[in-house]
Protein backbone atom coordinates (compact mmCIF):
# COMPACT_ATOMS: atom_id res chain seq x y z
CA UNK A 1 0.00 0.00 0.00
CA UNK A 2 1.30 3.34 -0.59
CA UNK A 3 0.32 6.89 0.78
CA UNK A 4 -2.65 7.06 -2.26
CA UNK A 5 -4.16 4.37 -1.66
CA UNK A 6 -4.09 4.65 1.73
CA UNK A 7 -5.83 7.62 1.57
CA UNK A 8 -8.70 6.05 -1.21
CA UNK A 9 -8.80 3.09 1.16
CA UNK A 10 -12.20 2.42 2.62
CA UNK A 11 -12.45 3.02 6.08
CA UNK A 12 -12.91 -0.46 7.10
CA UNK A 13 -10.58 -1.83 5.38
CA UNK A 14 -8.01 0.79 6.28
CA UNK A 15 -9.15 0.33 10.03
CA UNK A 16 -7.90 -3.25 10.08
CA UNK A 17 -4.79 -2.09 8.71
CA UNK A 18 -4.02 0.03 11.01
CA UNK A 19 -4.95 -1.91 13.64
CA UNK A 20 -2.06 -4.16 13.02
CA UNK A 21 -0.09 -1.08 13.45
CA UNK A 22 -1.26 0.16 16.67
CA UNK A 23 -4.36 -1.57 18.75
CA UNK A 24 -5.75 1.83 19.97
CA UNK A 25 -8.94 1.91 17.81
CA UNK A 26 -9.18 5.61 18.94
CA UNK A 27 -5.69 6.42 17.58
CA UNK A 28 -7.14 3.99 14.38
CA UNK A 29 -10.24 6.26 14.24
CA UNK A 30 -8.10 9.93 14.19
CA UNK A 31 -5.31 8.76 11.76
CA UNK A 32 -8.69 7.91 9.36
CA UNK A 33 -10.41 10.83 10.10
CA UNK A 34 -7.19 13.07 9.28
CA UNK A 35 -6.81 12.05 5.59
CA UNK A 36 -5.76 12.66 3.26
CA UNK A 37 -1.95 12.44 3.50
CA UNK A 38 -0.06 14.07 1.45
CA UNK A 39 3.15 12.67 2.23
CA UNK A 40 4.39 9.43 4.49
CA UNK A 41 5.80 12.23 6.73
CA UNK A 42 2.60 13.85 7.27
CA UNK A 43 0.90 10.55 7.90
CA UNK A 44 3.76 10.06 10.45
CA UNK A 45 3.27 13.55 12.22
CA UNK A 46 -0.48 12.98 12.30
CA UNK A 47 -0.11 9.81 13.77
CA UNK A 48 2.64 11.25 16.39
CA UNK A 49 0.02 14.06 17.32
CA UNK A 50 -2.88 11.53 17.92
CA UNK A 51 -0.28 9.01 20.20
CA UNK A 52 0.56 11.62 22.49
CA UNK A 53 -2.57 13.17 22.69
CA UNK A 54 -4.33 9.91 24.10
CA UNK A 55 -5.56 8.63 27.19
CA UNK A 56 -3.50 5.88 29.53
CA UNK A 57 -6.48 3.83 28.66
CA UNK A 58 -6.28 4.37 24.64
CA UNK A 59 -2.30 2.99 25.46
CA UNK A 60 -2.86 0.57 27.67
CA UNK A 61 -5.41 -0.92 24.85
CA UNK A 62 -3.00 -0.56 22.57
CA UNK A 63 -0.41 -2.80 24.45
CA UNK A 64 -2.93 -5.53 25.28
CA UNK A 65 -2.51 -6.13 21.16
CA UNK A 66 1.31 -7.28 21.70
CA UNK A 67 2.77 -10.55 22.94
CA UNK A 68 4.84 -10.86 25.46
CA UNK A 69 8.51 -10.50 24.82
CA UNK A 70 10.00 -13.74 24.40
CA UNK A 71 6.50 -15.94 24.25
CA UNK A 72 6.74 -16.73 20.75
CA UNK A 73 3.91 -19.25 21.33
CA UNK A 74 1.76 -16.27 21.61
CA UNK A 75 2.97 -14.61 17.94
CA UNK A 76 1.73 -17.90 16.63
CA UNK A 77 -1.81 -18.44 18.20
CA UNK A 78 -2.87 -15.17 20.09
CA UNK A 79 -1.50 -12.61 18.23
CA UNK A 80 -1.61 -14.33 14.63
CA UNK A 81 -2.86 -10.56 12.64
CA UNK A 82 0.49 -9.37 13.57
CA UNK A 83 3.01 -12.21 14.36
CA UNK A 84 4.64 -12.02 11.18
CA UNK A 85 5.87 -7.97 11.57
CA UNK A 86 5.90 -9.13 15.32
CA UNK A 87 8.31 -12.03 15.27
CA UNK A 88 10.46 -10.67 12.34
CA UNK A 89 10.53 -7.40 15.81
CA UNK A 90 11.71 -9.73 18.08
CA UNK A 91 14.03 -12.09 16.35
CA UNK A 92 16.34 -11.07 18.91
CA UNK A 93 14.72 -13.88 20.78
CA UNK A 94 14.82 -16.75 18.44
CA UNK A 95 18.77 -16.66 19.07
CA UNK A 96 18.92 -16.09 23.02
CA UNK A 97 19.55 -19.17 25.21
CA UNK A 98 17.19 -20.65 27.64
CA UNK A 99 18.50 -18.97 30.68
CA UNK A 100 18.03 -15.36 29.31
CA UNK A 101 14.49 -17.16 27.95
CA UNK A 102 13.49 -18.28 31.17
CA UNK A 103 14.89 -14.40 32.89
CA UNK A 104 12.80 -12.73 30.03
CA UNK A 105 9.73 -14.64 31.68
CA UNK A 106 10.27 -14.03 34.85
CA UNK A 107 11.16 -10.38 34.27
CA UNK A 108 7.36 -10.17 32.31
CA UNK A 109 5.88 -11.39 34.95
CA UNK A 110 7.46 -9.20 37.40
CA UNK A 111 6.63 -5.94 34.94
CA UNK A 112 2.97 -7.19 34.76
CA UNK A 113 2.37 -7.37 38.49
CA UNK A 114 3.77 -4.30 39.14
CA UNK A 115 2.46 -2.04 36.11
CA UNK A 116 -0.51 -4.19 35.03
CA UNK A 117 0.50 -4.60 31.50
CA UNK A 118 2.94 -6.28 29.71
CA UNK A 119 6.32 -4.87 29.02
CA UNK A 120 6.61 -2.98 25.88
CA UNK A 121 10.40 -2.22 23.65
CA UNK A 122 10.42 -1.71 20.17
CA UNK A 123 12.41 -5.12 19.70
CA UNK A 124 13.77 -4.20 16.42
CA UNK A 125 17.79 -4.95 16.27
CA UNK A 126 17.75 -5.23 19.63
CA UNK A 127 19.51 -8.85 21.08
CA UNK A 128 17.55 -10.73 23.64
CA UNK A 129 20.08 -9.94 26.18
CA UNK A 130 19.11 -6.50 25.67
CA UNK A 131 15.78 -6.44 26.21
CA UNK A 132 16.12 -8.12 29.00
CA UNK A 133 18.26 -5.57 30.49
CA UNK A 134 15.97 -2.56 29.53
CA UNK A 135 13.42 -5.13 31.14
CA UNK A 136 15.40 -5.16 34.61
CA UNK A 137 15.86 -1.04 34.29
CA UNK A 138 12.73 0.13 33.93
CA UNK A 139 10.71 -2.60 36.69
CA UNK A 140 12.74 0.48 39.17
CA UNK A 141 10.61 3.06 37.59
CA UNK A 142 7.59 4.76 39.25
CA UNK A 143 3.78 3.49 37.15
CA UNK A 144 3.92 7.65 36.31
CA UNK A 145 7.20 7.28 34.76
CA UNK A 146 7.02 3.71 33.04
CA UNK A 147 3.71 4.78 31.56
CA UNK A 148 5.38 7.18 29.71
CA UNK A 149 8.27 4.99 28.70
CA UNK A 150 6.15 2.20 27.04
CA UNK A 151 3.72 4.78 25.38
CA UNK A 152 7.08 6.35 23.67
CA UNK A 153 8.35 2.47 22.77
CA UNK A 154 4.52 1.62 21.37
CA UNK A 155 5.16 4.90 19.17
CA UNK A 156 8.19 3.79 18.03
CA UNK A 157 6.54 0.53 16.99
CA UNK A 158 3.87 1.83 15.30
CA UNK A 159 6.02 3.68 13.21
CA UNK A 160 7.91 0.70 11.96
CA UNK A 161 4.47 -0.72 11.41
CA UNK A 162 3.37 2.27 9.61
CA UNK A 163 6.60 1.99 7.15
CA UNK A 164 5.74 -1.64 6.80
CA UNK A 165 2.42 -1.08 5.74
CA UNK A 166 3.43 1.65 3.42
CA UNK A 167 6.05 -0.76 1.79
CA UNK A 168 9.09 1.22 2.94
Amino acid sequence: MNIDQLNQSSSELLQAELLRCCGSARWVKELIAGRPYATEVDLYNASDRIWQSLSSSDWLEAFSHHPKIGDLESLKTKFASTSAWASGEQGGVALASQRVLEELAAGNKDYEAKFGYIFIVCATGKTASEMLALLQERLHNSPEVEIVRAMEEQNKITRLRLEKLLGL
